[in-house]
């Protein structure tokens, strides 16, 4: 979503944080750039102004021309302004109040409403384990009670009974009522939207409002649609009064000023956001480590939150058992390349890590992108169970019905077989014998440089990222960033290996690419 904000705002900031000593024109030659950013991402104007009269304020002070890098001290106030624009704390769906809490969905037509609804009520269905009942009130739109009731069996979700004939406010008591006999926890209604803002749609929110008695009014609105969704917000905000926003589609490629205005406009938090089409994929607004991503410094918290979340623990301890051994076949391969494109594939993993962001467009220019993953599970899948577990026995006759199964040819299949020896002689260095193993040295060894020696637990010293909550882990990124990890690598990498390695990852068969991938292409 914020790519192009990113790209931009990324280079401005290199640009002084290159510099030694920067003057007043320097600063303001900067935030003039920063403004056009802003401007082009679709930041509305007011908005804009006040954030760089902020940073100026701050970034001409005597503070900054006595700091003894100034660019980078300019680089953390247009942080820290960029996450007060965006709220400086999430702040989830409040349910502190008597069963049934009532949820009231408001928006336009076409900004993803009911759907939302839908992946709220399997969120709290499955994480908050609260007993939920949905509720259409759009009696307009033709088959938009039916596709409710429909989501809700996907979700296994209780839906209001469809009664013909009832209008919207007569269905909001009887949704509320019916969670009251039913002992239902959350009731979520979703109202009738329109193509754009008229008086009767006001009207009947207000009346809905008054009969529901709603404790989270939620006004959803699409990431896209730029300028106009603060409008929207206004409006709604005067006319009904909401509490929080819902962001749908900020898996777009829509340049983001629609999520970072419309905090600032209306005052009112963004509490959830839509990252994809799957009921699974809403995600708490987090204004920090969405600031983390658009300035490229990583977001470690959320990579480890979806890895727990993707992650089948008993696959993840076989894998670790099967390490230990040294053993690695293409099923393990096959299991890698999955989970990883559960966690948003290659470029989705690439813009949470620290440092990585700007690696994105080589590796996209190397072929490393997630098509490749899903050719190589193409082929691993056209393979019988014998040659899965034992590639050596991969001969022409073999690879070229393989590659007929597979749509793809015997150059692929020989890539693939490559990126496997390399993974499994990986494998066999990090399982190997002596001091306990490659991989717990390295950890150890890591663990040691953030100062993470006595946090007990893991591997030689490593804290278990899966048993620590969200604080905990933001200050481990935060420790992680004062030791050097945010910025260019991990300490000791000599740009951006491994520790103990030396100069860059020089692992059999890895060419100074990623472990398991074929190295990037060197400059001649």
């Amino acid at each position: 979503m914020f790519e192009s904000l990113q790209d931009r705002l990324g280079s401005i900031l290199n640009g002084l944080t290159g510099r030694g000593a920067l003057s007043e024109a320097d600063v303001s030659a900067a935030l003039r750039e920063v403004r056009r950013a802003l401007l082009e991402a679709d930041v509305a104007l007011e908005v804009v102004r006040s954030f760089t009269d902020k940073v100026r304020e701050k970034a001409v002070g005597a503070e900054i021309l006595k700091s003894i890098k100034p660019g980078q001290m300019v680089v953390k106030i247009v942080h820290d302004e960029l996450i007060a624009m965006l709220g400086s704390e999430g702040v989830p769906i409040d349910l502190n109040a008597p069963a049934p809490v009532v949820i009231m969905m408001v928006g336009l037509q076409g900004s993803g409403k009911t759907t939302t609804t839908g992946k709220i009520a399997l969120r709290m269905k499955t994480r908050d384990k609260k007993k939920v009942l949905m509720a259409s009130l759009d009696t307009r739109r033709p088959a938009a009670q039916e596709q409710l009731r429909q989501l809700g069996v996907q979700t296994g979700v209780d839906t209001l009974a469809i009664i013909a004939g009832q209008s919207p406010t007569d269905i909001a008591a009887r949704a509320v009522q019916a969670a009251k006999l039913g002992g239902h926890d959350i009731v979520i209604l979703d109202t009738a939207g329109r193509t754009h803002i008229d008086e009767p749609l006001m009207l009947e929110m207000a009346e809905i409002k008054r009969r529901s008695n709603p404790h989270e009014i939620l006004l959803v609105a699409d990431a896209l649609t730029g300028q106009d969704a603060v409008n929207l917000a206004r409006n709604f905000d005067e006319r009904v009064g909401i509490t929080g926003l819902v962001l749908t589609r900020m898996d777009g490629d829509g340049r983001g000023g629609a999520a970072l205005s419309m905090r600032a406009v209306t005052g009112k938090p963004i509490k959830l956001i839509g990252v994809g089409e799957k009921m699974s994929e809403l995600e708490e607004f987090h204004p920090r480590r969405v600031a983390d991503r658009i300035l490229g410094m990583g977001d470690i918290v959320s990579l480890v939150e979806k890895a727990a979340e993707n992650i089948d623990a008993e696959k993840a301890a076989a894998m670790a058992a099967k390490m230990k051994t040294g053993k690695f076949d293409l099923n393990d391969l096959a299991d890698q390349l999955g989970q990883m494109q559960k966690m948003g594939g290659m470029g989705g993993i690439m813009g949470m890590m620290p440092g990585m962001a700007g690696m994105k467009d080589k590796m996209a220019s190397a072929g490393l992108d997630d098509r490749m993953f899903g050719r190589q599970l193409a082929i691993i899948s056209s393979m019988t169970k014998a040659e899965r577990a034992n590639p050596d026995i991969l001969k022409h006759s073999r690879k070229k019905r393989i590659a007929a199964g597979s749509g793809t040819d015997a150059a692929e299949i020989n890539k693939l077989l490559k990126m496997h020896r390399s993974m499994a002689d990986m494998m066999k260095m990090m399982g190997g014998k002596g001091k306990g193993g490659m991989m717990k040295q390295m950890m150890g060894g890591l663990a040691g440089k953030m100062g993470l020696g006595g946090m007990g637990g893991g591997m030689g010293g490593m804290p278990d990222l899966s048993k620590m909550d969200p604080k905990q882990l933001e200050a481990l990124q935060k420790q992680a960033e004062a030791a050097g990890l945010g910025k260019g690598g991990m300490p000791g990498m000599g740009g951006g290996g491994l520790p103990g390695l030396g100069g860059g990852m020089k692992l059999p068969g890895l060419g100074g690419g990623f472990p398991g991938l074929p190295g990037l292409p060197k400059k001649k």
